[in-house]
């Protein structure tokens, strides 16, 4: 993992940094922006709507379609459960699945030692397998409804700190606590990054939000593009115009 990580970091492939979000009804719909996309971006994100909708079977379309995966279904449970649904993202070929870090420490570090033993004795490649701090979706107000009396900043760099204690490889996180990520996890800890608008987009329901440009200055690893380019009149042109952003704007 972490030499693929490194090779697209230091070819500063911006294509391959872009992940787009499936966020579709159903596996036709999936399979018109995959077959579009498939050579314009990084990686494909199949999340809670298209795998109850298509299950498996949406991620094996992505991959006969040239496509690779980020399966965001952020596992939450007891130790064994997530472990096991991890082992099974693992053998589906799945380039990167998350968790959620505040399911414990030992549920991170259960899942991490049953996906390697899997990837060992089955020799197959080890996905990257990242944990959700807080959701981009969420605020102060939020976390103090449910009991969080820690500034958003500090629980996610807590949320980090107990996903790298666990061995996992990095987050999901906001692009607005990337610094205090690094600073906290170090440069090898992978951060992927949601809540993402192109300079003229709506935010829609995100309210943590930041461009793609600023967003890779900031230091994130991947960027998680939907509206913006699935309700785009051109898919096509609207992801090909976030990368340029990314290129042009990011240096």
């Amino acid at each position: 993992m972490a030499s693929t990580l490194e090779l697209v970091r230091k070819r500063g492939s911006m294509r391959e940094r872009l992940i787009v979000a499936l966020d579709v009804d159903d596996l036709e719909q999936a399979k018109e922006l995959v077959r579009l996309l498939a050579r314009e971006v990084g990686l494909f994100k199949v999340g809670k709507q298209l795998f109850t909708n298509a299950g498996p079977q949406a991620v094996r379309l992505i991959q006969e379609l040239g496509g690779e995966i980020f399966l965001d279904l952020k596992f939450h449970d007891i130790p064994n459960t997530v472990a096991k649904a991890a082992i099974e993202a693992t053998r589906l070929g799945v380039k990167m699945f998350n968790v959620h870090a505040s399911g414990s420490l030992e549920m991170m570090r259960t899942t991490v030692k049953e996906v390697r033993r899997v990837c060992r004795q089955e020799r197959r490649r080890r996905p990257i397998m990242l944990a959700v701090t807080v959701l981009t979706s969420l605020n102060q107000d939020d976390l103090t409804r449910v009991g969080v009396e820690a500034k958003v900043a500090d629980q996610v760099v807590r949320l980090a700190l107990l996903t790298k204690q666990a061995g996992m490889d990095g987050v999901v996180a906001s692009p607005h606590e990337v610094a205090d990520i690094r600073e906290a996890c170090g440069r090898r800890f992978v951060i992927v990054t949601p809540g993402i608008r192109p300079a003229m987009a709506s935010r829609n329901d995100q309210l943590r939000v930041m461009t793609p440009a600023d967003a890779l200055r900031a230091g994130v690893d991947y960027i998680v593009v939907g509206r913006p380019i699935l309700e785009a009149k051109d898919p096509v042109g609207a992801a090909r115009a976030i990368v340029a952003e990314m290129e042009t704007r990011a240096k």
